[in-house]
């Protein structure tokens, strides 16, 4: 016979079955886990759905402290004051002996020099504002010249007049005087009644205008 026939002709074996006591004893312990499990859970809920105790209140001991009497201050005794000084003596004033007069010296006066006066530096004073004369021959003016008297012209009176005005800020005549005759009161007197009613540009200093006087010559000819 070969090989692979004597190993198909050889007995099987085969374990022998398990006694019935052990199956027995795997479903105790099964048994056994699963109670334990179950009280596990058991214990576990009734410990959440208890509820929680609170914690006991200690009492506290209160203890009524009775507040010490006062001290009483201590009451020093007053200080002696110090003796009172005894009061100096008071000394009688000197007396002074009159002492014998003696010859009044011949009284005399001498006056001190004076001292030599001191030149104050001068102060420089503004430039004064130029003045511009004024006027009586400005053509706008328009005065009338002196009439001519009559008498004089029959007479044949002829001479010069200058007369001093005195002009006002406003350009009108103050005062007429004669400052040279004629020679003839007619003359004078024609020129200085004309001239009382003249106008005058007045004088100006800077742009300012002022009063001022002005001398005023007219000349009294008969043509011939």
């Amino acid at each position: 016979m070969s090989a692979a026939a004597e190993r198909v002709a050889a007995p099987a074996y085969y374990a022998p079955p398990a006694p019935p006591a052990a199956g027995w004893r795997r479903g105790a312990a099964a048994t056994a886990v699963l109670a334990l499990h179950a009280l596990l859970l058991a214990v576990l809920a009734a410990a959440a759905l208890r509820p929680d105790l609170p914690a006991p209140v200690q009492a506290l001991a209160v203890r009524l402290i009775e507040p010490a009497p006062p001290t009483p201050a201590r009451v020093e005794p007053p200080k002696p004051l110090p003796p009172k000084a005894a009061p100096k003596p008071i000394a009688p004033p000197p007396v002074l002996a009159a002492a014998a007069s003696a010859p009044a010296a011949p009284a005399s006066f001498a006056v001190a020099p004076q001292p030599e006066p001191v030149a104050a530096a001068p102060v420089a004073a503004p430039a004064p504002q130029p003045i511009t004369a004024a006027r009586f021959d400005a053509d706008y003016l328009q005065n009338p010249k002196p009439v001519y008297p009559p008498l004089s012209r029959r007479q044949g009176e002829e001479g010069k007049v200058v007369l001093r005005v005195a002009v006002s800020r406003d350009g009108r005549p103050l005062a007429v005087e004669i400052r040279q005759s004629s020679g003839f009161p007619r003359l004078d007197d024609a020129a200085k009644r004309a001239v009382e009613g003249w106008r005058f540009v007045p004088a100006r200093q800077g742009e300012q205008a002022i009063e001022s006087s002005v001398l005023v010559p007219l000349n009294f000819t008969l043509s011939h």
